[in-house]
């Protein structure tokens, strides 16, 4: 196990650097970057809201309307700037240097973790993502654990009772939040429990209070568990379904095999078979379905639920940053959400041991 282990890990290194240069490049090609930003702001008069670019400056490019400049056929809203304007934004956006100058700095950064600074923001990369990450890995972990939960205990009871009026009629209940996506519930939820026209029981908006720091620890437990109620439920309302059909159907395989019909001719208690034999061989799948359902609920499931709620998470920078072509926090997020998938999928794998010691890694080769 050690050495597939370390295979597993090695891996990661050619993964991350194919993931990273696929979407360096398309995005480098790609129109409307942050330079093309930078001079709209500059040419419908909002400021350049970049460190450097001094107001004199940007006065300046205004005066010179009609002056051309090499800068035209690359950056087509440059057009009536000031020369000295254009390469003042560029530089301070690294634009000024060769695309592969950019692309081996990049990677050389990302080697030490070292992802610069955000281009819009007056903060570092990895300290935005310090910020945002602990809201999503509530949001993430939380979702995660209530869906395994109850999914898992739900599915074996349908697999026991399949065919039964408890059967159809849960189905016909997880079908249903199935269909509801996920920001509707949240609304709804806003409407009769956050102070929207019924009830105001649960806060809109944060993680926590803004008192939080002076509570007792009791206090902030409880202040904490009261702000994620409500974004968790809106999460989770659509998970379960595909996660209690899938433990059904792989628990109703494994009864159907024939040495669960031998375990019963031999007079075994049908709990004893249901837990210590069919339990670990219909759990395999069901775990090979964690890293997946982990990453939904980190990212993709909680971006929209971050908005709604006002919860600045991971997958609301990443969404902003992708919005404002704010590169460095694009790559950052990216480079982090897939180290992410990568490590989980390895815990996937050493998970399989625990639940089934029959299975060797090693053995594959």
């Amino acid at each position: 196990m050690g050495s597939y282990l370390l295979r597993r890990l090695l891996l990661i290194v050619p993964t991350l650097w194919a993931i990273i240069t696929i979407n360096f490049f398309i995005v480098q090609i790609a129109p409307g970057g942050p330079v093309d930003q930078a001079i709209a702001n500059i040419q419908f008069g909002h400021g350049s809201g970049i460190p450097g670019v001094s107001a004199e400056t940007m006065g300046s490019g205004h005066a010179r309307v009609g002056v051309g400049n090499g800068t035209d056929n690359q950056y087509r809203g440059s057009r009536g700037l000031d020369p000295e304007v254009i390469a003042e934004i560029t530089h301070r956006y690294g634009f000024d240097k060769p695309i592969h100058e950019r692309y081996f700095k990049m990677l050389w950064d990302y080697v030490r973790f070292d992802f610069g600074d955000s281009l819009f923001r007056s903060a570092s990369v990895l300290h935005l993502i310090k910020e945002s990450l602990p809201v999503s890995i509530s949001l993430g972990l939380w979702s995660t654990l209530i869906i395994y939960l109850v999914s898992i205990p739900l599915g074996i009871r349908k697999a026991v009772s399949n065919g039964s009026g408890f059967d159809i009629w849960s189905s016909t209940f997880i079908i249903i939040g199935y269909a509801i996506p996920a920001f509707l519930f949240a609304i709804l939820l806003i409407v009769l429990f956050a102070g929207g026209s019924y009830l105001d029981w649960f806060p809109l908006r944060g993680l926590v209070s803004t008192n939080f720091d002076s509570l007792p620890w009791y206090g902030k437990v409880t202040d904490y568990l009261w702000h994620i109620t409500l974004p968790v439920l809106a999460t989770v309302v659509g998970g379960f379904a595909t996660l209690t059909m899938l433990t059904k159907n792989s628990f109703l395989d494994e009864i159907r095999k024939q040495y669960v019909v031998t375990a019963r001719a031999k007079g075994l208690d049908e709990k004893k078979i249901l837990y210590r034999h069919v339990f670990r061989n219909a759990m395999l799948l069901v775990i090979a379905g964690f890293p997946a359902t982990f990453i939904s609920m980190f990212f993709t499931g909680s971006v929209l639920i971050e908005v709604i709620f006002s919860l600045n998470g991971l997958g609301l920078l990443g969404y902003d940053s992708t919005l404002s072509r704010d590169y460095p926090v694009m790559f950052g997020t990216l480079y982090i959400f897939t180290l992410i998938g990568l490590l989980l999928n390895i815990l996937s794998d050493i998970t399989y041991t625990f639940v089934d010691p029959r299975i060797d890694f090693e053995g594959r080769g």
